[in-house]
């Protein structure tokens, strides 16, 4: 997933289209740029006009499609719901007859006197449910924002694309208000400035369909920053609506992090330019609810709340656009065909999410400690997290089924399993193959050497991926993928950290203001409008040591009364406070207010956590350290 000077407009035609849609016999139409324009500068209540020449059909009927489902996001998003007032028109500028066959899709017949179509595109911003993740709404970081200040184009909300066209190249003009920022990960061949100077058009190329969705942009009033990191060029593009954050209190993080990345990737081949978009929600009712990030070939789109921290911002950010940049060796460098030859309105998917999504999160997190980010006792109680939340979600359903049918019940709903049980898969195979390497093979060596079999151009076939694995590391991996992957055999961890002298046990560990073990520590009731502590709260040292008690109702947190209407705000917050914070929190107990006033520290609770085995092995310990450090 996975956003100079006037060209001549034949510009498209010399530029050679490389394809990665399995050719039909229906490419009818005359092989010429498909132009596109969209009006930044014409938008009335939110809505944007777009504008698509094809070029002439010569074919009778023709349907043009906006994507139901766009790559990375494994969920439904039905973009075409945000389609106004669709018409198409013939060279005379007559309006033609447009039939909307689905929620995606407009057939239009007479279609070899078709000029061009219109319509207005709403943005998915404003009307996100709470969470902003399902099939309601596109998740927030594949989404769409209309507004003043900033506009966030990812061009799978915008672009649509004929059946018979998707492999022709496309012409991009964007028009808008000559001060605006631009930024985009797509190809840009010049611009154009009104004679009044009030508007500029920018005018990109894109090859085929393809890199219309898998480039996103980014418009506005927005804070950028670009640095080297060796041979890649980063673009960071920043939204804050207030100001809190920048590009360039950003840019020491991401530099360090991507270094890091970079080191530890090797050889591995990479992009010239890589693109991070950062959207930050203020948090009102039209700002964006789905916290995360979507990945695309060369470039991530963001989003995150805006009321946190810095260090809070940072630390979330390396997590999710390390994820990120890591999926340029999965999906982009090793895919299959259902990758390869994606159907936006009719998509089938892999058997294998464990590697594209589980590995690369496991790659997130496993090269922190690799590189010196984060120590062994970090990382080892992020896996552990990952651990307790694969068991709470269905631990007793193939991950390949599970994969393959990810749009239905009942696994939609395990989704989110694939950045838990996913990531530890690949710890697993990673521990099984340092052992039978003597610590010399990992899975980043494997994924390199898949890499080099197959590359960006050539889809592996599913059925055979794993086998092809066995066969290329060792027979232990077999039975691995056998039970755990393929079958429903839940992984019992305590095998794996074993044989690298770790062991999951009982004793305090440090958790968080707000959440304990993956559960909130304070509820709500909604007849009262109060929100409360929980029973968890004697068992979070820092609210225990400080003497709040359960149903202690939260009344304000550092001077702002706490309500339902700004509670998640508020609780973001605090789930976001570091060590040494000044806070002032006020609580009610029975009528009576008590005043919490103190600089935060560390918080504890007991729970389980992977720890070293006393007794280790010099073996086992060596090959610890080859598991960590590569």
């Amino acid at each position: 997933m996975k956003k100079r000077t006037l060209i001549a407009l034949f510009v498209g035609v010399l530029l050679a289209s490389c394809s990665t849609t399995k050719p039909t016999a229906n490419d009818l139409a005359i092989s010429l740029p498909i132009e596109t324009a969209i009006h930044l500068d014409q938008v009335e209540n939110d809505k944007a006009p777009v504008t698509i020449n094809p070029g002439r059909f010569t074919t009778e009927t023709v349907t043009y499609r906006l994507p139901k489902v766009v790559q990375g996001t494994y969920s439904v998003s039905d973009f075409g719901k945000y389609i106004d007032d669709f018409k198409a028109f013939d060279y005379a500028g007559n309006k033609m007859s447009v039939t909307k066959t689905d929620t995606n899709s407009w057939t239009i017949t007479n279609a070899t006197q078709l000029d061009k179509i219109t319509y207005l595109v709403n943005d998915t911003f404003d009307v996100e449910v709470e969470g902003g993740i399902g099939n309601e709404v596109p998740f927030s970081p594949a989404g769409t924002n209309i507004e003043p200040e900033n506009y966030v184009l990812n061009l799978h909300g915008f672009i649509g694309y004929f059946d018979s066209l998707k492999n022709n190249q496309y012409k991009l003009d964007i028009t808008a208000p000559a001060d605006f920022v631009r930024t985009s990960a797509l190809q840009k061949v010049g611009s154009t400035l009104s004679e009044d100077g009030k508007t500029k058009t920018t005018h990109y190329y894109a090859p085929r369909y393809f890199d219309i969705t898998d480039n996103p942009m980014m418009y506005g009033n927005l804070d950028v920053e670009e640095f080297l990191v060796d041979d890649i060029k980063i673009v960071l593009s920043v939204y804050s609506p207030n100001q809190l954050h920048s590009a360039k209190s950003l840019k020491e993080a991401m530099y360090n992090m991507m270094k890091a990345q970079k080191a530890y990737l090797g050889d591995i081949d990479s992009t010239p330019r890589y693109d991070i978009f950062l959207y930050l929600s203020d948090g009102e009712e039209y700002s964006p609810k789905g916290f995360g990030a979507l990945e695309h070939h060369t470039s991530t789109v963001v989003v995150m709340p805006e009321y946190i921290p810095k260090e809070a911002l940072e630390e979330s950010m390396i997590d999710v656009v390390a994820h990120e940049f890591f999926h340029i060796v999965t999906p982009l460098s090793i895919h299959s065909e259902d990758v390869h030859y994606f159907d936006y309105n009719n998509p089938t998917f892999s058997k294998h999410l464990w590697m594209y999504e589980g590995v690369t999160e496991y790659f997130a997190n496993l090269f922190q400690v690799s590189e010196g980010l984060v120590d062994e006792e970090t990382f080892y109680a992020k896996m552990m997290d990952k651990i307790e939340r694969a068991s709470q979600m269905n631990d007793a359903m193939s991950f390949t089924i599970m994969s393959e049918n990810i749009l239905k019940a009942p696994y939609k709903d395990q989704f989110l399993n694939v950045y838990e049980k996913g990531a530890l898969i690949g710890m697993c195979i990673d521990i099984l193959m340092r052992e039978e390497s003597n610590g010399n093979r990992g899975i980043l060596s494997l994924m390199k050497e898949l890499s080099n079999k197959y590359g960006k151009n050539k889809p592996f076939e599913d059925e055979k991926l794993i086998d092809e694995i066995v066969a290329m590391t060792y027979p232990s991996l077999q039975p691995f993928f056998s039970d755990h992957v393929i079958g429903d055999i839940p992984i019992n961890y305590s095998t794996f950290l074993e044989k690298v002298g770790l062991q999951i046990g009982e004793g305090q560990v440090e958790t968080n203001f707000i959440l304990m073990n993956g559960a909130p520590i304070v509820s709500g009731d909604p007849i009262k409008g109060t929100i409360f502590f929980t029973d968890m709260v004697q068992e979070n040292s820092f609210w225990a040591d400080n003497g709040a008690k359960p149903n202690d109702v939260i009344k304000s947190v550092n001077g702002t009364a706490l309500t339902f209407q700004n509670v998640n705000t508020i609780l973001q917050d605090m789930f976001s406070w570091q060590p040494g914070k000044d806070i002032e929190v006020v609580l009610n107990r029975n009528g009576e207010e008590l005043i919490i006033k103190t600089k935060t520290t560390k918080t504890f609770t007991t729970g389980k956590s992977i720890m070293p085995i006393e007794t280790a092995t010099d073996a086992q310990i060596a090959l610890r350290e080859a598991w960590l450090k590569g």
